[in-house]
C-alpha cells in the first residue's frame, strides 16, 4: 500500500468519522471513517516494517563522525556460499 496511500485512509477515516455529519440511515459514516482509519494504520505498520527488515550497508568514513552501518549477508546458492560486497559512495563534486 505504501506510506503515501496508508496516510491517505487515515485522513478520509478522520474526515468520515468526526467531519461528516450525514444520515444514510442504513449506513454509519462513523464506522466506516474509524474502520478506514484502523485499515491506514495497518497498511502503515506494515509498510514500515517491510522497510525497516531490509538490508541496510552504509559505507562512510569515521574520520568525518559518520556512522558505519554493516549488516553481512551471505546468501547460499546450491549448496555452496556466495560471498557479496557493495560499496556505496557519496555523490562528490562533477567537474
Amino acid at each position: 500500500m505504501g506510506i503515501g496511500g496508508s496516510i491517505f485512509l487515515i485522513a478520509l477515516g478522520a474526515i468520515f468519522a468526526f467531519a461528516v455529519q450525514a444520515d444514510l440511515g442504513w449506513l454509519d459514516l462513523s464506522v466506516v471513517g474509524w474502520v478506514l482509519m484502523l485499515a491506514g494504520v495497518a497498511g502503515l505498520l506494515v509498510t514500515l516494517y517491510f522497510w525497516n527488515s531490509r538490508r541496510r550497508t552504509v559505507v562512510a568514513t569515521p574520520a568525518r563522525g559518520d556512522r558505519v552501518v554493516t549488516e553481512r549477508v551471505v546468501p547460499v546458492q546450491d549448496d555452496r556460499v556466495v560471498q557479496e560486497y557493495r560499496e556505496v559512495r557519496r555523490p562528490g563534486r562533477t567537474v
